[in-house]
């Protein structure tokens, strides 16, 4: 895996309490970030979920079964 320096600007103060109780602050932010896109893809996936609920919200439960019936008889 190939990796790539982000840098962020933090209070000094902020700094020398990191330095004070020996925190390193790498991990804490690479997990922050990954956080962070996984919490971005979900919200993605569900308006992708929401714009699709729309297009087949027309169909009716009996097309639907009759659908998946026939998916089933041809395998």
């Amino acid at each position: 895996m190939q990796y790539v320096t982000v840098s962020a600007k933090i209070p000094r103060k902020l700094k020398k309490l990191l330095d004070k109780y020996r925190i390193k602050p790498g991990p804490i932010i690479r997990r922050a970030l990954e956080n962070e896109v996984k919490k971005k893809m979900l919200e993605q996936i569900e308006n992708e979920v929401k714009e699709f609920t729309k297009k087949v919200s027309h169909i009716s439960d009996e097309e639907i079964v009759r659908l998946i019936r026939e998916d089933r008889e041809r395998r």
